[in-house]
């Protein structure tokens, strides 16, 4: 094997390699912001109206963006509150996404994938 052949193999491993570190942070980012979405989009909902939306097709005044955002979650009902489960980021299901217990403080969200149990 050449120097030129082991050189070219080690630049397509490198950027397979960065492809994939790539394509996990996109995951995340997509993910994080859809899921911050449609708390914002379902919270608003209990404001304005008093309670939870049965689903999210209920909910009202949405931007022309969000349907992206509510496309990457399943939402359910729960009584008082809601459960949230985010199903993809960008291409598939981010692995690293994680919130300091602050940030689920005051919602409505008792049950979500992305929230650690207690």
């Amino acid at each position: 094997m050449t120097v030129t052949t082991r050189l070219l193999g080690l630049l397509c491993a490198v950027a397979l390699l960065a492809g994939c570190n790539l394509k996990e942070q996109t995951d995340a980012k997509f993910g994080d912001q859809g899921f911050k979405t449609a708390i914002a989009l379902i919270e608003l909902h209990k404001i304005r109206f008093g309670n939870y939306p049965e689903q999210l097709k209920d909910l009202q005044f949405t931007g022309d963006w969000d349907p992206i955002s509510l496309n990457s979650v399943e939402y359910r009902r729960i009584g008082s509150g809601y459960e949230l489960n985010l199903t993809r980021g960008w291409v598939s299901m981010p692995s690293t996404l994680t919130y300091p217990p602050a940030f689920w403080q005051g919602l409505g969200l008792v049950k979500s994938n992305l929230k650690p149990d207690r």
